[in-house]
């Protein structure tokens, strides 16, 4: 296996217009001529990041962008004049595929974590032809049951810093949805109800992680001020509309991932996307392998990023350690 480095500065880069005023940032590094390779990031809204000591520069290519109006894709979501109204997961997949066209790909590997999971999956069921071999981390399928325990049910653990997510929103919605009244709030006309909202969004999202020492405990709210309206923003946004999936689909349509080789990571201490998801889809598909990683959280470990490394090195063609 080979010794993690970073990754080398990009070698092509540049802003894709995908359509509805929308331009998304993208850039490859590693090898011009390697095995390609789709970074597909969570959130949604959770763009900007770069790098990376996962993939071989040697024997990838590793194609890395900003989702829809967060990162660097323009426009961004921290503007509330931006309408999200062209931002749904279909417009997600049809980015994708401009993408891979964009950069005559004729297949990749799909790498994605959380968010990232669910969107490659979707992705792979609508064009598996599309897709040599995919790699999930912390699995997640967008079902109203997942984001109702992330946004309520997780609660029952973390009693007081859930009690403060509630009790952010008016007394009127407390009761009710939270995500929608987080929807609502994230889109006022005020811009200090706007920013009150996103922080008070991250703070929760910290408290769910602030147990993962083995990983990144408060990385929500360690974003610049507009990377994290826009994260909270564009999560709200997704969750509040059940991310556009039917109940179950991705589950339902995993018989079109047949034939394409997966890999399946999940932390045993995630409390807020718990194990359940990640066995399911194993059961679903068969042609995925499921590794529980028992020091990992939802922000990664130790043991993550060596069962990581191990699923890109059998991917990429290499012998492994």
């Amino acid at each position: 296996m080979y010794q993690p480095s970073p990754l080398p500065e990009p070698h092509a880069q540049g802003l894709l217009d995908v359509g509805d005023g929308n331009r998304i940032a993208w850039e490859t590094r590693g090898n011009p001529d390697g095995k390609p390779v789709l970074c597909v990031h969570g959130g949604p809204g959770g763009g900007g990041r770069r790098g990376g000591k996962v993939f071989d520069p040697e024997v990838f290519r590793v194609v890395q962008y900003d989702q829809r109006n967060c990162g660097l894709s323009l426009p961004h979501a921290s503007d509330p004049a931006v309408s999200l109204e062209h931002n749904t997961t279909d417009h997600l997949i049809a980015d994708m595929e401009r993408l891979r066209e964009h950069l005559g790909i004729e297949r990749w590997l799909l790498y994605g974590a959380s968010w990232g999971t669910a969107l490659s999956l979707a992705y792979a069921e609508r064009h598996p032809e599309r897709v040599s071999e995919i790699v999930l981390i912390s699995v997640f399928n967008g079902r109203p049951e997942e984001t109702d325990w992330l946004y309520h049910g997780v609660g029952r653990l973390l009693p007081g810093p859930w009690a403060a997510f509630r009790d952010a929103v008016p007394e009127a919605d407390r009761g009710g949805n939270l995500i929608a009244a987080y929807d609502r709030l994230l889109n006022s006309p005020d811009e200090a109800v706007r920013w009150k909202a996103a922080r008070d969004w991250c703070a929760w999202e910290d408290a769910v992680i602030a147990h993962e020492t083995n990983g990144s405990p408060g990385i929500y709210s360690a974003r610049p001020d507009d990377a994290l309206q826009a994260l909270a923003r564009l999560c709200a946004h997704y969750f509040a509309n059940d991310s556009w999936f039917e109940d179950g689909q991705l589950l339902r349509d995993a018989h079109r991932l047949a034939g394409i080789p997966g890999v399946l990571l999940h932390g045993r201490l995630d409390l807020g996307l718990p194990l359940k998801t990640a066995w399911e889809l194993a059961q679903a598909w068969p042609d995925a392998e499921l590794t529980v990683i028992e020091d990992s959280g939802h922000t990664g470990s130790p043991g993550l990023r060596a069962a990581t490394l191990k699923a890109l090195t059998r991917f990429s063609g290499t012998r492994g350690a």
